[in-house]
């Protein structure tokens, strides 16, 4: 007798799943991504070029993240999803055409204006939906998998790169870098979403600053999402800005560069299956998330200096680590929200992770230039500790308690 009412659920949720799984591969199958860096390099940008670029980037996202929040609460979710990809694709187009410094500073306003649509709608989008369904239990098992989804999708965009880059150079990865953002808007047109009733243009509908402020009042004065989005801001940020120095961190330690993107992929294959662990990890006790998140920034901060093959597979285990605990802390985090602006919310944590990461891009290279690449990133491995203090400090007490009894009552 359950049989046929368990399939009928899988079904519910594959409605779901499958296009946010194809959503989070094509946002990631960008074949520019591993050699980007080395793009603006080859035209002259030194390190700090790039680190003011990056600057550019984040600032782009504190800006329009919050704002476009609180637009996630007002609008079909899914829409907004769908132009993000698009706008990302206009600036690889741009790069591809056109390189010069002041494009790729444009394509990085395009790109952060692409960040802030898709913060805080994305995850809110997601765990409505399982909402829905009754299954916000799985949340973090399904972002997990959205999240290494996402990962491999990197890793066989560097794969991808290798030949492509052989045969037709920047513009052949320009092209297809444009046509991934191309499938990606078009999954996201194919997400489901159902939107509560007073979402639908009800007359007590609450307008666009209502909403914003109820979104940052629960921020405030709700204690427990307070912690949840210090937890997803220490735990995010460092090694989200260290990462995208691994090909400049490669080639500082000698690697051709012609094998940059193979270096990339084998620290992103500890990513991915960080990304996979964090359903069965969303259960594990915070003291012992804490435990695995300082291991985690001390194999970072090894791996960085020690370099060649084992310091490579070290920092990929620590990103792994970094990876697993942000989806553990998001799922922690929507799981304390109560209010009706989620996705407003949500786009608080992006923030504090942007705005931390512009000061990690400018601090970062500050150190680079006195001490280089691999003592930057122990020093910037370090910051990890925090969050594992935090978890060991409040990691189980903060942890929802009630989310599987209520997801089963529903049944």
């Amino acid at each position: 007798m359950t049989a046929p009412h368990s399939r009928v659920r899988a079904t519910r949720r594959s409605r779901l799943t499958l296009p946010v799984y194809a959503y989070a591969f094509f946002e990631e199958f960008i074949l520019l991504y591993p050699i980007y860096a080395l793009l603006f390099a080859e035209h002259g940008l030194s390190v700090a070029h790039i680190s003011v670029l990056f600057v550019v980037w984040s600032s782009t996202s504190v800006l329009l993240t919050v704002p476009a929040g609180a637009l996630a609460d007002l609008v079909p979710r899914r829409y907004l999803l769908a132009v993000a990809p698009l706008l990302t694709g206009t600036a690889f187009a741009l790069w591809s055409l056109f390189p010069s410094l002041w494009v790729f500073a444009l394509g990085f306003v395009l790109w952060g204006a692409a960040g802030a649509l898709v913060s805080g709608a994305f995850e809110a989008l997601v765990y409505t939906e399982l909402e829905h369904r009754s299954a916000a239990s799985d949340y973090a098992r399904v972002m997990g998998v959205t999240r290494a989804l996402g990962v491999a999708a990197v890793g066989l965009a560097t794969l991808a790169a290798v030949p492509a880059m052989s045969h037709g150079g920047y513009a052949l990865i320009g092209v297809a870098s444009v046509a991934a953002c191309v499938l990606c808007a078009l999954s996201a047109l194919a997400l489901p979403e159902h939107r509560a009733p007073r979402d639908q243009g009800s007359d007590d509908e609450p307008g666009y600053r209502e909403t914003l402020s109820r979104g940052l009042s629960e921020a405030r004065h709700n204690r427990a999402v307070r912690l949840a989005l210090l937890l997803v801001v220490l735990v995010s940020a460092f090694w989200g800005a260290l990462d995208e120095y691994v090909p400049l961190l490669a080639l500082d330690s000698g690697v051709p560069a012609t094998t940059v993107p193979l270096v990339v992929l084998i620290v992103w294959v500890g990513v991915t299956l960080g990304g996979l662990l964090a359903g069965p990890a969303s259960r594990l006790p915070g003291r012992v998330l804490a435990v695995l998140m300082a291991l985690a920034s001390v194999a970072i901060a090894a791996g960085a200096l020690l370099a060649g093959y084992p310091g490579w597979v070290l920092l990929g285990l620590g990103f792994g680590v970094c990876q697993m605990m942000m989806v553990v802390a998001d799922a922690r985090l929507q799981d304390t929200i109560t209010g009706a602006s989620r996705a407003t919310v949500t786009s608080l944590s992006d923030l504090g992770v942007e705005s931390l990461g512009i000061t990690t891009f400018l601090v970062y290279a500050a150190v680079f230039t006195a001490l280089g690449h691999s003592a930057a990133f122990a020093l910037f491995a370090a910051p990890h500790l925090l969050a594992a203090l935090l978890l060991a400090r409040r990691g189980d007490r903060d942890a929802p308690r009630d989310r599987h009894r209520e997801d089963a009552a529903v049944h």
